[in-house]
């Protein structure tokens, strides 16, 4: 039997959300909102029959047993961390917090609690193209994991602030392209390779400061560019560019390109090449995997990439027969491909090392931050997936 479901955040993420989570059999029971009327005016449209803009409202609720936390960034940590010490599931979006601080809060949380499942909402590992494409990289493909040389990164999207003034606006409040677009990026990169990053160079620029309907006293703060470098331990370089204020509204593309030493797998919005380098002989890239899957479900472009849209129900997929599983106590072997609190930690890292290269204008290396002698095993894991 499936688990309640309770949703916080009545956001463009949520539109998407719910009627993922019915498609696959899941029951919402519960929504929070900002307001009450911002609660009621979503669980209106969504047939939603309970909402509430008080967080216990919706944790103490004995029909709910998941909650996905898809509200403003910096309630992030204090939701999930009292969601899993009273025996709730949890799947966070990104940007997981705002600070490293919030994020090991998660991660103790959900150290002390192992057999909650505890995610964070990288869609992208459960996009089909990556997962062929983590499998073509482990099977040698395109040669030696080792002698992987480059990572080229290129996304364009359309505007991703919202109608009217709110969190995603805000740098300070975790919205722009780094922390919306950028951890997709940094997460993915560990998801293909099992390798951490150790330094990055970064510009994090915002050129969009108003729009038609924001327009008065605020002003955006929050990126729409980014572009930044990350360098692997053994040399290979990532390099990535994010960009949203040049392009039409409803525009989106992905590319994500890996050089080895044989050739070269590149992903293109769905769709997985790859190119074997033989010698001098001119050779063309041969389709390993095209995606033909259509949603389920209507919804719009608008709200989130399709790309995005189809990883998100996948993963929901996954959790699904996670739930479903009567074979096993151990719920959680599904979702293992998903990003836990620990990966959303070293997002988190890496996130703040680009920002404070973006600053210094300098290259700046990545490291958990040992605020107490608590953190000692977390940044022993991180060493040691650094220099794997």
């Amino acid at each position: 039997m499936l688990p309640g479901v309770g949703v916080f955040g009545t956001g463009a993420s949520t539109k998407v959300l719910v009627p993922i989570l019915r498609e696959k059999g899941f029951e919402i029971k519960a929504l929070w909102g900002r307001t009450v009327k911002e609660a009621e005016e979503f669980s209106s449209s969504q047939n939603i029959a309970f909402f509430t803009n008080k967080i216990d409202d919706v944790l103490l609720r004995k029909d709910v047993d998941l909650v996905f936390v898809v509200c403003q960034p910096f309630l992030h940590a204090e939701i999930s961390v009292k969601a899993l010490g009273i025996g709730k599931h949890v799947v966070c979006d990104k940007p997981m917090s705002l600070n490293q601080s919030d994020a090991m809060k998660m991660v103790r949380a959900a150290q002390y609690y192992p057999t909650l499942i505890s995610l964070v909402n990288h869609s992208l590992r459960f996009l089909p193209a990556f997962t062929h494409m983590k499998r073509c990289l482990h099977d040698g493909l395109i040669g030696p994991l080792s002698e992987i040389s480059l990572i080229d990164v290129r996304v364009q999207l359309g505007t991703i602030f919202p109608d009217k003034y709110d969190w995603m606006c805000d740098a300070a409040m975790g919205g722009g392209a780094l922390n919306l677009v950028g951890s997709h990026v940094i997460d993915l990169v560990s998801f293909l390779l099992k390798q951490h990053v150790v330094r990055v160079h970064g510009v994090v620029k915002s050129y969009t400061k108003s729009t038609p309907g924001i327009n008065g006293i605020r002003q955006i703060s929050a990126p729409d560019f980014c572009n930044f470098q990350m360098e692997l331990i053994n040399g290979t370089l990532i390099t990535t560019s994010i960009q949203s204020h040049t392009v039409p509204a409803k525009t989106f593309s992905q590319e994500v390109l890996i050089c080895g030493s044989l050739g070269h797998l590149v992903v293109r919005g769905g769709d997985l090449f790859l190119f074997k380098s033989k010698g001098e002989t001119t050779q063309k890239e041969e389709a390993v995997y095209v995606d033909v899957q259509d949603l389920h479900f209507a919804t719009s472009e608008t709200l989130l990439p399709r790309l995005y849209i189809k990883g998100l129900c996948k993963m929901v997929g996954a959790l699904k027969e996670s739930f479903a599983s009567k074979e096993s106590n151990w719920i959680k072997e599904p979702v293992q491909a998903a990003a836990n609190f620990e990966d959303g930690l070293y997002v988190q890292a890496v996130l703040e090392a680009i920002r404070k290269s973006s600053e210094t204008k300098s290259w700046q290396r990545v490291q958990i931050n040992s605020d107490s002698p608590s953190n000692h095993d977390q940044i022993m894991r991180f060493a040691r997936m650094s220099t794997m």
